[in-house]
C-alpha cells in the first residue's frame, strides 16, 4: 500500500530505517543516498536543535537548567545521557521537548525531498509506535550485539556495561527483525553490504514507481 503525504496531498513511498546502536544506520544511508535516494536523519535533526544555541535550547535550559547546557550553548550530552537513564520521567520530559521539533522539522525535510523515494532514519522508530504506520516499509539494520557493543566503545570511547544499559533500552535484535520489512546485515564490510543495498534499491525504485508513479526519468 501506498501512503498519503499529507503535506502534498499526493502519495509518496517512504522506507523507514532503523537499527540498534552500532548497526551501521548511517553508512547505510549514506549508500542509499549515494545511488540518489532521499535520506532524512531523525539523529541529524535531534543534533541540529541541540546544537550550540539550537532551536530546542531554550526550552531544554528552562525545563531541565542551565547546568544541562554547555558553555557554547550545546546540550551537554554526557549529562542528559545519565539522567535519563537514572531517571524515566526525565526521558518523557526530553521527548516531549524534542519529538514535536523533530516531527516539524521531519515534515519539512520531506517538502524537499526530490528522490524518488525517502528514507526516514529513525533509530527507535520501532519503539516509537507511530513511524510504523508512517511508512510504507520499515528497513532494520542488523548485525550481532557482540559487534555492536564493540563498535560503539571503539567509536565512543564508552565501556561495555553503558553500552549495554544503551541496547537494553532499545528493542531487541529480534523484536527489530520481528518488526521489519526487509533485513540489512552488516556484519562484515562494503563487500557484503553494497550488493544487499543494491537490491533494495532497485525493489524501491520499482515500488515507488508501481505504487506512486515515479516519471521514468526520476529513476
Amino acid at each position: 500500500m501506498d501512503k498519503q503525504d499529507s503535506t502534498r496531498g499526493m502519495p509518496r513511498f517512504d522506507v523507514g530505517l532503523t537499527g540498534g546502536i552500532g548497526c551501521g544506520k548511517t553508512t547505510v544511508a549514506d549508500l542509499f543516498a549515494a545511488r540518489g535516494a532521499s535520506v532524512i536523519d531523525t539523529d541529524q535533526i535531534a543534533h541540529s536543535l541541540t546544537a550550540p544555541h539550537g532551536a530546542a535550547m531554550p526550552a531544554l535550559v528552562e525545563e531541565f537548567g542551565a547546568a544541562f547546557a554547555t558553555p557554547d550553548g550545546a546540550l551537554d550530552r554526557a549529562k542528559m545521557r545519565a539522567l535519563v537513564f537514572a531517571d524515566p520521567g526525565a526521558r518523557s520530559r526530553l521527548e516531549g521537548i524534542l519529538h514535536p521539533r523533530i516531527r516539524e522539522a521531519t515534515a519539512a525535510a520531506a517538502l524537499l525531498a526530490t528522490g524518488p523515494y525517502v528514507i526516514f532514519v529513525v533509530p527507535l522508530l520501532i519503539e516509537s509506535g507511530t513511524w510504523r504506520e508512517r511508512v510504507v516499509r520499515v528497513l532494520a539494520i542488523d548485525c550481532p550485539e557482540e559487534v555492536q557493543v564493540a563498535r560503539v566503545m571503539t567509536r565512543n570511547g564508552l565501556p561495555e556495561a553503558q553500552v549495554r544499559a544503551i541496547m537494553a533500552a532499545q528493542v531487541t535484535r529480534a523484536q527489530r527483525r520481528l518488526a521489519a520489512d526487509d533485513i540489512i546485515l552488516n556484519d562484515d564490510g562494503l563487500d557484503t553490504l553494497v550488493p544487499q543495498v543494491d537490491r533494495l534499491h532497485a525493489f524501491y525504485l520499482a515500488e515507488a514507481a508501481r505504487l506512486v508513479g515515479v516519471p521514468n526519468e526520476r529513476l
